[in-house]
């Protein structure tokens, strides 16, 4: 009685060793670190951080190591003095073309992360970072959504050949169409009712013209609202993800605000530089009806606008956008099967695949302009060329526009849904244009109307405190056992053990982010694996009470109690789910770390204890059980 065959045991030993490799990694903390980035136009190579780490050198600031991935280059220090003054002098060296920002690097040993065994990932109370609360415009969008709306007026009526004068957004809000017959008016605005759905419609004549006044109702605002929102959230997390900031928090708050958690990230000013890299096409027809040299010379047309190739040279395009950046589905750098230059497909969505199509049918022959645009976020400075601070000494930050022409092709002949982007410089260039287009355009501009960073220090102290915190209740809840159960208290503390190693184990497998709630989950935790093995010692007490043999005792103690353990906590489970589903930010923390420790607890409180006390006590005869 009370003996598991040789198979238990091993796996229980397998588990453990296990639980204990792949938890091993969050006792080595991190070291500070810089992070060298590249822009559109550089790369970070061999030769950058050779740069760099020369630069260290002469310098004299030691550095733990370096490592260069595909995301950029990554140099470790011993302490965030040295960090500081390394970021300083790599940003000197390399320029405006890289971004060089403070971040923390776990510290894992190599043979630990040849394993594939990493730390698990710490929010923003834990690890330090910056916290942004973004504002979307939304009267951008409602801008933005009645340009589109015009557009689609104009083609249907062209398409539906309706006669009228003009059809133009206002800038006060709303679509004015005028027409110069009532008939004419009369069916344009049942047409429009029926092939444009969204809009109400008003009428009025002024002038011997009959008017029709379009603008968007209360579902289609609200629907472009939340449409811009969501957005704006899965373009904001595409973009922090893959410029290599790991873990980020983006949450909608409110009817049109954003909170973007970016945890590790030291350096605000770096950190809204890359929230603030947008990018987008704009795709325009080349004026070649008017003189290139004298709108060069200052004398713009009217309807047209001078930009610049990227060498330089002017070029005239007509304003009119035919698609945008919010067309594009889906980019892939790749090389041209025929010249082997670098080059970036582009997929556009079924309208834009539309308006393509029928744009290059018509102008076979003529030149297409591919128009690059960036919005980068820029220091403020002042006539000395210093940084402007505000009242509480933050760096205040303007939004400049920078806008190129990439190329502008001949239209050799009619494109469709995809069409590739040619002349630029290098594979890196490539990649990175793909990268920024496909994380997507912002459907409406944001402004950052709080900021806060939470240090390193600030962190450290929650992590030193919640780890305090559950070291006094693990001893508690160890001495108390011991005092109470005797023997068994001290088997339920082994099992206890057994259970915060796997649980931080399972956690960083995950790569699970750890929060102070998570924290609180993992406590809750503790105590419920303890409930769990009480009601196992409390249930042999009471069959030794009814006279049963001790090994019978044990034997009925933990079958007998095991369907109260698996109601308790199943219970449990499903309230933490609960939490998980209807729950936000450190709601979810402390709903994920609840659920992972209630499973872990069923293993280590049943059949961990179980197999410790069939070590002890199995197969012998005994007079007394120590419970």
């Amino acid at each position: 009685m009370n003996k598991y065959p040789l198979w238990k045991y091993l796996l229980i030993l397998a588990v453990l060793a296990i639980g204990v490799v792949y938890g091993l990694p969050n006792v080595f903390g991190e070291y500070p670190a810089i992070q060298i980035s590249p822009t559109r136009t550089t790369k970070v190579d061999v030769t950058t951080l050779a740069r760099v780490e020369t630069v260290l050198i002469q310098a004299k600031l030691p550095y733990q190591g370096a490592l260069l991935d595909d995301k950029g280059a990554k140099i470790r220090f011993a302490d965030t003095e040295i960090q500081i003054r390394a970021r300083d002098l790599a940003q000197k060296e390399l320029g405006d073309g890289y971004t060089v920002a403070l971040n923390l690097l776990p510290a894992t040993p190599s043979w630990l992360s040849a394993l594939g065994a990493k730390p698990m990932y710490l929010g923003l109370d834990l690890r330090g970072g910056v916290h942004f609360l973004m504002q979307v415009d939304m009267r951008a969008v409602v801008k933005k959504a009645e340009e589109s709306y015009a557009d689609d007026i104009r083609r249907t009526l062209r398409d539906k050949k309706v006669r009228y004068l003009t059809v133009n957004r206002l800038e006060t809000g709303g679509i004015e169409m005028r027409f110069r017959e009532q008939s004419d008016r009369e069916t344009a605005r049942e047409t429009i009712k029926k092939e444009i759905p969204g809009l109400e419609i008003a009428e009025s004549e002024r002038a011997n013209e009959f008017i029709v006044m379009a603008k968007l109702s209360q579902t289609a605002l609200a629907e472009k609202a939340r449409f811009a929102l969501e957005q704006n959230m899965t373009s904001l997390g595409n973009r922090v993800n893959e410029l290599g900031v790991a873990e980020p928090v983006i949450q909608q708050q409110g009817a049109d605000r954003i909170v973007v958690q970016l945890p590790g990230v030291q350096d605000t000013a770096k950190a809204k530089e890359i929230l603030g890299r947008t990018a987008t096409l704009e795709i325009m027809m080349v004026d070649e009806e008017h003189d290139l040299a004298s709108a060069a010379a200052g004398n713009v047309p009217v309807g047209s606008k001078l930009y610049k190739m990227r060498d330089g040279r002017p070029i005239l395009l007509k304003n009119r956008v035919i698609y945008s950046g919010d067309n594009i589905v889906d980019s892939a750098p790749g090389f041209d099967s025929q010249t082997s230059q670098p080059i970036v497909s582009i997929t556009l969505d079924s309208r834009g695949a539309a308006i393509n199509q029928r744009v290059t049918g018509e102008n076979v022959g003529k030149r297409m302009a591919v128009v690059y645009i960036e919005t980068k976020s820029e220091p403020k400075l002042d006539q000395s060329g210093k940084p402007v601070l505000d009242e509480q000494g933050r760096e205040l930050r303007v939004s400049r526009r920078v806008e190129e022409v990439i190329t502008a092709p001949v239209i050799r002949s009619q494109l469709g849904k995809r069409f590739q982007i040619e002349g630029l410089d290098s594979v890196p260039e490539a990649n990175e244009l793909s990268l920024l287009l496909r994380a997507g355009a912002l459907a409406a501009p944001v402004d950052i109307i709080e900021e806060r960073t939470v240090g390193p220090s600030l962190g450290q102290e929650n992590i030193d405190q919640g780890v305090k915190a559950t070291l006094i209740g693990f001893v508690a809840v160890v001495v108390f056992m011991i005092v109470y159960y005797s023997g068994f208290g001290l088997i339920a503390n082994l099992a206890l053990l057994l259970n915060g190693i796997l649980l931080v184990a399972v956690l960083s497998m995950f790569q699970a982010t750890l929060t102070l709630p998570g924290i609180a989950g993992i406590l809750l935790t503790l105590g419920m694996a303890v409930d769990a093995n009480v009601l196992i010692n409390e249930r042999i007490r009471e069959e030794l009470r009814n006279g049963n043999t001790p090994q019978a005792s044990i034997h009925a103690g933990y079958q007998k109690a095991f369907g109260t353990i698996a109601d308790a906590n199943i219970t449990t489970l499903i309230a933490a789910m609960m939490l998980f589903n209807f729950g936000t930010g450190p709601i979810k923390g402390f709903a994920i770390t609840l659920s992972i420790g209630i499973l872990t607890t069923m293993f280590t409180a049943v059949m961990g204890a179980r197999a410790i006390t069939n070590l002890a006590f199995g197969g012998r005869r005994i007079e007394k059980v120590p419970v």
